[in-house]
């Protein structure tokens, strides 16, 4: 290889690498989605990273960098699923969770809410949790959901349109008995 060509590669390497370094909060949320373990998920973006590390120059010219690493994750993670190491995953990060009136109350009701949806997202197949994690978590399109799944568009919609309803009926059952609840405590503390 000339001195020049390989001028060129190195820089654009680097780039990559520094693209990578970039979204590695993305890539880490991704598979906390769906390994449901911080140390799981850890290794899930390590095994990506190096696995794209050693491959940097096979990547194209104006690719998706970030796709090509999420799809790298999700295939280890239906990897590690199918030799039964792992399971599903979780989908909330407790971000806003330092939001308060002063009373405690609002951040109460809020980690109330995260653990029912938290709790619902973990009965989810996994294919689903995926799609779902995809689409609404990290703000992927359906098309570019089912290029890192490998999966048709279709596809994609119909298990994150499943994921939204089987979410909302597990919600509300968790509501229900919420307030059925409540109402058998206030009912219990009167007598």
């Amino acid at each position: 290889m000339s001195k020049r060509a390989l001028n060129t590669i190195q820089p654009r390497e680097e780039a990559l690498r520094q693209e990578i370094v970039s979204i590695l909060p993305r890539l880490r949320r991704f598979a906390r989605s769906l390994a449901k373990d911080a140390d799981k998920a850890d290794d899930l973006v390590q095994a990506a990273c190096e696995r794209a590390l050693t491959r940097l120059a096979h990547v194209r010219e104006g690719s998706r960098l970030d796709s090509w690493l999420y799809r790298i994750i999700y295939t280890r993670w239906i990897d590690k699923m199918r030799r039964g190491k792992t399971r599903a995953a979780k989908l909330v990060v407790l971000a806003d969770a330092g939001r308060s009136d002063g009373t405690g109350k609002e951040v109460g009701d809020y980690l109330d809410t995260a653990m029912d949806i938290q709790k619902a997202f973990d009965t989810l197949p996994a294919e689903n949790q995926a799609a779902l994690s995809l689409v609404s978590v990290e703000g992927y399109s359906y098309e570019e959901a089912a290029s890192v799944l490998n999966v048709p568009v279709g596809t994609v919609a119909s298990r994150v349109a499943r994921a939204r309803t089987i979410l909302g009926k597990f919600l509300a059952y968790e509501r229900r008995q919420g307030l059925q609840t409540t109402k058998r405590q206030s009912g219990e503390r009167r007598k």
